[in-house]
């Protein structure tokens, strides 16, 4: 079947020619139109389930919304974790499917879950709300909105009812998450004296004030034959026309009004759950969430379009900024780095091929490979619905160099049978077509093999799954992808442009010698080759010893999943005490922006203290979190870190977490913590939770690389206990409902109704003048109505200050503690085993606790198995093609030497760029193998031709070597100098990943390309001295 593909090429160039365009072409289209985006989709499928529990504490909250919620999701199908947190007027449940289902599905399983659990919600509580589907990638931008003379609360406003809408209607946008500045609402408060001298009663003002906002509905009525629709127009949003509303009549007869007994005013909603800064000035900042599969660039281009026609409409003191966090910066960033790799690889490739072949026409035609492979590759990626990012364009930037190696193979060969023919007499030479035909038919089934066996070397990472297989996927689909094209191109297009450029080829006699490096390497390499042949015990051995090296170095090496990203932005946690009040969270977050603008390369700092309404991100008022977009100058990443480490441990009394945007989402999603590792206890007190957290925090605090050392803050927090008397509630003849309304209404407040300002929509508040809440003796003096009489709250209740959990944490059904940590130094692995060590030795968990561990060690764990496991499958698969090939066992073993030749200079590439065996240079030894038995199979593959030929072992091993030494050295250059600009450039933006992928390849190639031109020729003629006996 090849050969006819070949035939049919040359039969037919120009049909050949013209398909080729038409690829290219439509490459180009597709290509132009492809979404652009930072990773895949990383998402678990994971559905989130919010609900508002005004004014409840975190224990009623867990027992009354969390535990039903979790309780009826369980039950779904294909559900691996329910995790859960409880906060004061919160809750939030992270529903986690198993990878692969469908997300869409998972939300209608848990809707309908929910429909069964509404109704067993208390009274007050909200409705359990489905949050928007978005990816752990998917908050796109932070918005960040400052004034001068613009009040917090009209900034506020402005960003709910001007900006939060117009960025909501943009196509793509799944949230607008606002946090900071004053919520404004309309508020009526109770004066105590006021209501006892016109004997007006709590009730008596919430049946005068509930719905009073609301306009009726009159319905239609018919005269003259017209129709006309009745309003009971009752809106207002004067104050004091609210003020005018008709309480009772008091025993004069007279009518109480509102404004008898209560102030009418607009303030800040109370209790504020956040507050927000920018470089140490109050702001409000805007959080913009995408959907699943929509471009970011794309996106973010059209949010800066609707950002500069906001502000054109916002006051000219407002300054909107949104360079707070720009994940387009990070995407723009990386691709270009990515890309720019691409190019300088091909640019490698091109000084290797003109040095090598010192033809223009034959460095053109296998230059050719790389375009229109890379562009039928991304044809193919997205018909298979794939996208463009720093995976796809990673595989494509390590597989330049392979994709030029089969044109290689096939060019060298139809170069050198035309030279040999065009110095053949001129009545003995053949048709040029006749002899690139054949030249091409020699080399098809390495070609073809070499192409299935670099495919077989990859099958682990399709193995992989989870996040890690979501991830670098697409790496190998893209790689794979190329290479079957570059190879369709080497059966076709390659011959074609054969037979029309090189025709001429050795027509001038200066033409017909090889080139002078050519002749050069010829010449040195026939020496070493005689004297490796003569000590072939000596090189076996050293090779062995080498390889024997290798292995012992190999385990010594640390052990990590992915390296860390530079995204040019830090995400920093700073939490203090629970229980401190949001004044004085939001005073320690001033100095600690204060802090991190001394530091030279961060630009600007953006703080979120608390959570915004309705979010899942949901942070006590205890908790800042801080983005820091930077810019490196003269020192690298992490000395700049360490500088932040150094000036935060200055804050008393505040634990910090430093990561970036990304990393810290992925540690959410796989541990529920941000941060690499999270060391999970399970009971059921939080008190003693607590303490074994502690006693695990000073068992590990002193392990090599431990960085960012934290217990979960679930401590207590300060509580008002109000228990009412109830014989005394009795006397008096108050009903325990009312007196739940009373406390509810006169310390928490109530929405009794809304205010209309145009389209935008205020609560109207029902709640007592602050001064009488200011302490607990003014609550303790609010009154109560008791049949006409005004009792002291103090009366009939006993008031006493508690305390109670800021948080309760919940996997799986159990409260847990989470202590967690970062690695500075890399070897994750080693660290875990560690603490996994300590903490068993150290401490001892009572009956009814237990811990596990999780985080990233535990994706790297699972990983590494399944690539081992996986791995045994390819190189399985590598041996029966290699038999297929030969025919012979000892051949197919013969070539598999290349995988220990290849290991070598893996190992101490890694060794050499800091000894950490992370998930990605795994990857890159699976994949050095593939690449490196192309040489050996090459070099066999002519031996067996001259051998069938007759020619003695010696003389088969000593020709066979110099005809295929051109090929495998530019081959093997081509595909090692293509990796040099990832190899060296591993710390820039999208650089990350594929870098360690890339030193393992070139250091394996190298020594696997320099070995097997001396290993493998000793080998055979051993193989073939046996062969003979």
């Amino acid at each position: 079947m090849l050969n006819r593909i070949i035939r049919f090429s040359l039969r037919n160039r120009l049909a050949v020619l013209g398909a080729t365009l038409l690829l290219v072409v439509a490459g180009l289209y597709v290509t132009l139109r492809m979404d652009v985006d930072v990773f895949p989709d990383l998402n678990a499928p994971t559905v989130v389930v919010m609900t508002e529990a005004p004014g409840m504490a975190a224990e009623e909250v867990e027992r009354l919304v969390t535990f039903p919620v979790e309780t009826a999701v369980n039950g779904a199908a294909d559900v691996r974790r329910v995790r859960s947190s409880s906060t004061t007027g919160f809750s939030v449940v992270w529903v986690e499917f198993d990878w692969g289902t469908d997300v869409y599905r998972a939300r209608q399983t848990v809707s309908e879950k929910l429909a069964t659990v509404t109704g067993e919600l208390p009274a007050g509580v909200g409705q359990p709300t489905l949050g928007p589907q978005s990816s752990i990638l998917g908050e796109v931008m932070i918005i960040g909105l400052t004034a001068d003379s613009t009040s917090l609360e009209e900034l506020r406003t402005l960003a709910d009812w001007v900006v939060r809408p117009r960025l909501l209607a943009t196509g793509g946008v799944a949230q607008v998450a606002v946090l900071g500045g004053d919520v404004k609402e309309y508020q009526i408060r109770l004066d105590a004296d006021r209501m006892r001298r016109y004997g007006v009663s709590l009730q008596d003002v919430r049946a005068a004030v509930t719905g009073m906002n609301r306009n009726a509905s009159g319905g239609v009525i018919y005269d003259y034959g017209n129709e006309y629709v009745v309003r009971g127009d009752l809106s207002t949003r004067q104050p004091e026309a609210l003020g005018k509303a008709f309480v009772k009549k008091d025993s004069t007869g007279r009518s109480v009004l509102l404004e008898h007994v209560a102030d009418i005013v607009t303030g800040a909603k109370e209790p504020r759950l956040g507050t927000a800064s920018f470089n140490g000035a109050p702001a409000v900042l805007v959080t913009v969430t995408k959907q699943p599969s929509t471009s970011t660039l794309d996106l973010t281009e059209t949010l800066d379009r609707a950002l500069d026609d906001l502000r054109t409409q916002l006051p000219s003191d407002v300054r909107v900024t949104s360079d707070i966090f720009r994940q387009s910066n990070f995407i723009e960033s990386a691709i270009g780095n990515v890309e720019k790799s691409l190019y300088e690889g091909g640019l490698f490739v091109v000084v290797v091929l003109v040095i090598f072949l010192m033809n223009a026409r034959t460095t053109v035609i296998s230059l050719l490979t790389i375009p229109v492979s890379v562009l039928m590759a991304l044809l193919v990626l997205r018909m298979m619905g794939q996208t463009v990012n720093t995976m796809s364009l990673g595989g494509l930037a390590i597989a330049v160099g392979s994709l030029v190696d089969d044109a290689i193979v096939d060019v060298e060969n139809v170069y050198r049978r035309l030279r040999a023919n065009a110095a053949l007499p001129p009545d003995r030479r053949r048709r040029v077509q006749d002899v690139v035909y054949d030249a091409s038919r020699e080399v098809r089934m390495p070609i073809l093999n070499s192409t299935l066996i670099i495919v077989a070397s990859f099958i682990p990472l399709f193995f992989l799954s989870g996040m890690e297989g979501r991830m670098l996927a697409p790496l190998g689909l893209t790689f794979v992808v190329a290479l079957f094209a570059s190879t369709l191109v080497a059966l076709t297009l390659t011959p074609a442009l054969c037979s029309l450029m090189l025709r001429h080829t050795g027509e001038r006699r200066g033409r017909r010698r090889e080139p002078g490096v050519t002749r050069w390497l010829h010449l040195r390499y026939e020496r070493l080759l005689a004297l490796a042949l003569r000590h072939r015990r000596v090189v076996l051995s050293a090779t062995g010893v080498a390889f024997v090296a290798a292995l012992v170095l190999m385990f010594t090496f640390g052990r990590g999943f992915l390296p860390p990203f530079n995204e040019g932005s830090l995400t920093i946690n700073v939490s203090t005490l629970p229980g401190v009040s949001l004044a004085e969270s939001d005073r320690i977050g001033r100095q600690a922006e204060r802090l991190l603008l001394s530091v030279p390369e961060i630009k600007c700092v953006g703080r979120k203290t608390g959570r915004a309404e309705l979010d899942e991100h949901a942070l006590g008022v205890n908790t800042s979190e801080m983005e820091c977009p930077f810019e490196l100058g003269g020192r690298p990443r992490e000395e700049m870190v360490a500088e932040v480490r150094r000036k935060l441990a200055t804050l008393p009394g505040v634990n910090v977490e430093i990561g970036s945007p990304i990393s810290h989402r992925i540690d959410a999603m796989l541990s529920g913590t941000q941060a690499n590792i999270a060391v999970k206890i399970f009971g059921p007190d939080l008190n003693r939770l607590f303490a074994l957290g502690q006693s695990v925090r000073d068992a590990v605090k002193d392990i090599d690389g431990i960085a960012d050392l934290n217990v979960e803050q679930q401590v207590e927090r300060p509580q008002l206990r109000i228990t009412p008397r109830r014989e005394v509630l009795a006397q008096y003849g108050i009903s325990l409902p009312d007196f739940a309304s009373a406390v509810s209404v006169l310390l928490g407040g109530e929405v009794v109704s809304q205010v209309y300002e145009g389209n935008r929509t205020f609560d109207l508040t029902l709640k007592a003048d602050t001064a009488l809440r200011a302490d607990l003796d003014a609550i303790a003096d609010l009154t109560l109505d008791a049949g006409g009489r005004a009792v002291p709250l103090g009366a009939v209740a006993e008031i006493s200050s508690t305390a109670g959990p800021n948080t309760i944490s919940r996997e799986d059904v159990q409260r847990k503690i989470v202590v967690s940590a970062n690695v500075a130094g890399g070897d994750l692995r080693g660290a875990v085993s560690e603490m996994q060590r300590r903490v068993g030795e150290r401490v001892h968990l009572p009956e009814g606790y237990h811990i596990s561990y999780g985080g990233q060690f535990e994706s790297e764990q699972a990983a590494s198995r399944t690539i081992a496991l996986a791995s045994v499958l390819s190189v399985a698969l590598i041996f029966i093609l290699l038999f297929r090939e030969f025919r012979q066992v000892s051949l197919a073993i013969a070539v598999l030497l290349n995988l220990p030749l290849a290991l070598i200079g893996g190992v101490f590439a890694v060794a050499l760029t800091g000894g950490t065996l992370s998930l990605p240079a795994i990857i890159g030894f699976i994949s050095l193998f593939g690449i490196a038995t192309r040489n050996g199979m090459l070099l066999v593959d002519r031996y067996n031709a001259l051998r069938r030929e007759g020619l003695p072992v010696a003389a088969c091993v000593r020709s066979g070597s110099l005809d295929r030494l051109n090929p495998i050295l530019m081959t093997a250059l081509c595909s090692a100098m293509a990796l040099v600009p990832l190899a060296v450039a591993g710390d820039l933006p999208g650089n990350e990943i594929q870098s360690p992928m890339a030193k393992v390849i070139l250091g394996g190639l190298l020594t696997s390309t320099l070995l097997n031109a001396f290993v493998i020729p000793i080998v055979y003629t051993y193989i073939e001295k046996d062969e003979k006996k």
